[in-house]
């Protein structure tokens, strides 16, 4: 009997729990048994080792082989367990020095030809490998560079599994093979295909200084943001360009970026660090385990966990299905994503500005003017807009009516306002107001520290939200984020303090589509 061992780390969510692979061949008829509360694609490595092992020239055990996944209740998913399972099996069979390594850390998927393919969770699993202790991680050649973007700890590409079974201690020749990359990898000698393509610029947008005012406000702050117009009225255009003038990712951020980005896509595309805040606008057909995360086994990410330091635009928000829209009430609230399922509980950080865009009616054409005719009844349109929940709007800090575009806009000589500049804006504004706070954006900061004493404005000066809220107008949740958006204008305005008329614009921001 000869038991062969290797580590590995299994994801809970963006938590790395460690795992430890045994391979144990006993005399026998030949039969393979994988233990540990494998999900399929762990259970089909089984066939995935074997004929990477075989086709790489390398001894596979042909007796009784027993291979266990500890710790047993931990639920295993994913086929990052092909190669910690593959060393394992060599050193049961003694290729591999048996002694085990308890500092290194085995990750990544097999090729039936013994090469390692690019693995989702790269990141991730390094992050929680350094975190456990280990002091080196193997993985595949394709994912070096997205493992050596955590410092302190040792990274080794290997394109092969025999090259790994070398790294390990074994007395064996690595043959050169070519290694396998991501499918959407980009190629070519031109550094400029590897950069970010550019950013749509504010200058595109005419006639609508009034939106950009508010869009501007919204970024200095982290506010959520409404936007009710006719079709082409310009709220997507709007929204896309929220981005390119939010203050650039820290890099811690860019991290919390890339790791989420690694879980989600690592097996298709190169993970690396980005400074602009990524952007969602997924299809209202979209359902809730798309938003916040699901799917069969460990649960994966959802869209509202991808547009973390981000912006998560829903166009057409009423067309989403109520419970998807319900369901970001959490992570609006806390900027975190909270799934509990049977055997465990997920956490993830959604810490995102909601962007929502509508029209005014089902078809679209209702106006304040009435030079367009409308053809729906007053019925459907109350009916049209409540399927945007009471509690879920209440969350959204500015109420905006985007209006519809004229000739005038061709015409009259309009203020144009080009994303750097609005950025530099932003970036002014947002500084001061992170002193203030010690680090937290004005739509971040606790409602008992905006009523505190220190930061407590005069009565005076909240009169007319006061009023709103003695009248039920705006509830205590609206009555502080209020303030939070009047401390925004106060920003941009380089006061030290919010005035009366920063709180009566605030108020107005809140509620101007609803008087």
């Amino acid at each position: 009997m000869s038991l062969g061992r290797a580590r590995s780390v299994a994801l809970l969510g963006l938590t790395g729990i460690a795992v430890d692979v045994e391979a144990d061949v006993t005399t026998g008829l030949p039969a393979i048994r994988l233990v540990g509360l494998a999900d399929r694609a762990v259970n089909e490595a089984i066939d995935r080792v074997r004929s990477a092992v075989a086709n790489s020239q390398l001894a596979f055990p042909a007796q009784r082989l027993t291979i266990s996944l500890s710790p047993a209740a931990l639920p295993k998913s994913g086929s990052a367990f092909d190669l910690p399972i593959a060393i394992a099996c060599l050193a049961a069979t003694g290729v591999v020095p048996s002694a085990p390594d308890d500092g290194t850390i085995f990750i990544g998927e097999l090729a039936l030809d013994g090469r390692l393919r690019p693995t989702a969770g790269i990141l991730p699993s390094v992050l929680a490998a350094r975190q456990l202790g280990a002091t080196r991680v193997v993985v595949p050649s394709a994912n070096a560079h997205e493992a050596r973007l955590v410092s302190g700890i040792t990274v080794k590409g290997v394109a092969s599994v025999r090259e790994a079974a070398q790294v390990s201690g074994a007395d064996i020749d690595v043959v050169d093979v070519a290694p396998l990359r991501h499918p959407r990898e980009r190629t070519g000698d031109d550094e400029s295909s590897s950069a970010a393509p550019p950013l749509p610029d504010l200058a595109d947008i005419i006639g609508l200084d009034a939106a950009i005012d508010a869009l501007i406000v919204a970024a200095v702050g982290g506010h959520n943001i409404f936007m009710v117009g006719p079709p082409g009225a310009g709220k997507t255009m709007l929204a896309s360009r929220l981005p390119g003038i939010l203050p650039p990712l820290t890099e811690e951020h860019a991290l919390e970026v890339a790791t989420i980005a690694s879980l989600v896509e690592g097996s298709r595309r190169e993970v690396h660090l980005a400074t602009t805040p990524p952007f969602q606008a997924p299809h209202h057909s979209l359902s809730a385990a798309g938003m916040v995360g699901g799917g069969p086994g460990i649960v994966r990410p959802g869209v509202a966990t991808q547009a973390h330091r981000g912006v998560l635009f829903l166009d057409e928000a009423p067309e989403f299905a109520t419970n998807v829209l319900d369901s970001l009430r959490q992570p609006l609230e806390s900027g975190m994503l909270s799934l509990q399922r049977a055997a465990y509980s997920v956490s993830f950080p959604s810490d995102f500005q909601l962007v929502l865009a509508a029209n005014p009616c089902p078809c679209g054409q209702a106006s304040a003017t009435n030079d367009v005719t409308c053809t729906c009844t007053p019925v459907q349109r109350l009916r049209y807009l409540s399927r945007l929940s009471g509690p879920l709007m209440d969350r959204v800090d500015i109420h905006l009516t985007v209006p519809r575009a004229t000739t005038a806009i061709r015409d009259e000589l309009t203020t144009v306002t080009t994303t750097a500049e609005a950025r530099d804006r932003v970036l002014t504004a947002r500084h001061v107001a992170l002193a203030r706070w010690g680090g937290t954006c004005n739509a971040r900061v606790p409602g008992t520290q905006l009523r505190g004493a220190r930061y407590k404005l005069p009565r005076p000066v909240t009169s007319s939200i006061d009023s709103a809220l003695h009248r039920g107008g705006i509830t205590l949740r609206g009555y502080d984020r209020a303030l939070r958006l009047a401390w925004s204008l106060a920003d941009l305005d380089g006061t030290t303090t919010p005035t009366t008329d920063h709180v009566g614009r605030a108020l107005y921001l809140r509620k101007g589509i609803l008087q």
